[in-house]
């Protein structure tokens, strides 16, 4: 007998199907193509893996889709649970068409993305090098190390920046492992940046706590650069001499001081996180202290040209004490200093200014800006020099006195003519 559904349907207890609909969100969840999904293998073979996709449905990974960052999912086995992404929501044969390839990929994403935040130093392998940095490989996906992320010891100093020798020096890393910390991640432009400098400051900082300013190293130069020195001291230890703090004097480069290999001491200026800045020349008194008791303004020195700027000459008054001949000082407007003395030449100058506080010096040429502001005084007279006579030997406030003298007497000539003329009334 069948029973008939009357009035009041809607008291009647919900289905089995209803209840299991309402509870069990995965019966209503339907994936969607690039979504990640979790399943169960049914069934492996040498070319497929099927999945069961939460009782919906069955899915299947096959061809290079089996493959992730170059990995097979050879160890697979049936009853194992895994993730996938979704290709195609129905195949020619009806099932989900389910990628294991771009599945690892997005964990790997979701796992630069935790490193990134958790700033915990990983290894890569160096793959390439070119002209910028060195593309590594990081847990099966490419990445990029810049240049300026490499630390000190990595770093292609190469005299003159030689590009040729800069990349040279970066393709002799391929192959290596460097350990590093993930710096930038983008999944849509897919860039993953990694820095070697920021995982070695790390424990360049634990390292360097026990070193203070003021304390006194010794070490080897390490490298030598545009901007100054390095120096290899303690455990794994470079900090910076820059040039200004390698010599009192005014350098041109540092290794007109240093050379690399050479065993120096330098005082610690400065400790600032991961890096450390020392000098040479504070370990030796500053000429300067005690400039103003040898030199004032006014006083004529010789000093050696040193060096030729448009500016001026720098020259070389002590070993330690160097001053600046600016060009105004040197002569008149436009004058062209080859014209003027060369470089290694030694001359007299006369000093214009002095701060020792600043260590500059103000020189001026003796001989060259005096004649062109008219300041050189007269040479003393030389018998010889007088045998010149006539007008040409006359100075023109001479020549002006002997015109007076003589109109005052053809005014009295003319005078005494004129009185006889009137005394005698015939003539």
């Amino acid at each position: 007998m069948t029973r008939m559904a009357t009035k009041g349907t809607q008291d009647t207890p919900p289905s089995s199907f209803e209840e299991l609909l309402k509870t069990n969100d995965a019966y209503t969840a339907v994936p969607q193509v690039g979504k990640l999904v979790i399943g169960t293998v049914v069934n492996v073979t040498s070319k497929e893996v099927h999945i069961d996709v939460g009782g919906l449905t069955t899915g299947v990974v096959r061809g290079h889709e089996l493959f992730e960052g170059g990995r097979g999912y050879k160890d697979i086995k049936v009853g194992d649970e895994v993730e996938a992404t979704v290709l195609d929501l129905e195949n020619e044969n009806g099932e989900m068409e389910l990628s294991f390839r771009f599945a690892g990929q997005q964990k790997l994403w979701d796992r630069f993305y935790v490193l990134q935040k958790s700033e915990e130093v990983v290894p890569v392998t160096i793959l390439e090098a070119n002209k910028g940095g060195l593309l590594v490989e990081l847990e099966h996906m490419k990445g990029f190390l810049p240049v300026s992320q490499l630390t000190p010891e990595h770093y292609p100093r190469v005299p003159g920046g030689d590009k040729h020798k800069i990349l040279e020096k970066l393709r002799s890393y391929v192959g290596e492992e460097f350990r590093v910390k993930v710096l930038d991640v983008d999944q849509e432009e897919e860039k993953l940046i990694v820095s070697e400098k920021a995982a070695w400051e790390e424990k360049q900082k634990e390292i360097l706590q026990k070193f203070e300013p003021g304390q006194v190293v010794e070490g080897t130069i390490s490298a030598l650069a545009d901007f100054g020195a390095f120096l290899a001291f303690g455990e794994g230890i470079e900090g910076l001499i820059h040039i200004s703090e390698i010599a009192w004097q005014r350098v041109e480069h540092p290794k007109d001081i240093v050379q690399v290999g050479d065993n120096v001491k330098a005082v610690i200026l400065k400790v600032d996180g991961a890096k450390i800045f020392l000098s040479l020349k504070r370990l030796a008194a500053n000429p300067w202290d005690s400039v103003k008791d040898t030199y004032a303004v006014g006083q004529e020195v010789t000093g050696k040209i040193l060096k030729s700027n448009p500016y001026g000459f720098f020259v070389e008054v002590e070993s330690e004490i160097h001053g600046l001949a600016h060009i105004s000082e040197l002569g008149k407007r436009g004058t062209v200093l080859d014209e003027v003395a060369q470089v290694g030449e030694v001359r007299s100058f006369t000093i214009i200014s002095l701060d020792p506080a600043a260590h500059r010096m103000g020189l001026r040429l003796v001989n060259g800006a005096e004649k062109a502001k008219g300041k050189k005084k007269e040479p003393a007279a030389k018998p010889e020099a007088q045998e010149v006579t006539g007008e040409l030997a006359e100075k023109p406030e001479e020549k002006a006195a002997k015109k007076e003298v003589k109109k005052k007497k053809e005014e009295t000539s003319s005078g005494k003519k004129t009185a006889v003329a009137k005394a005698d009334p015939e003539t």
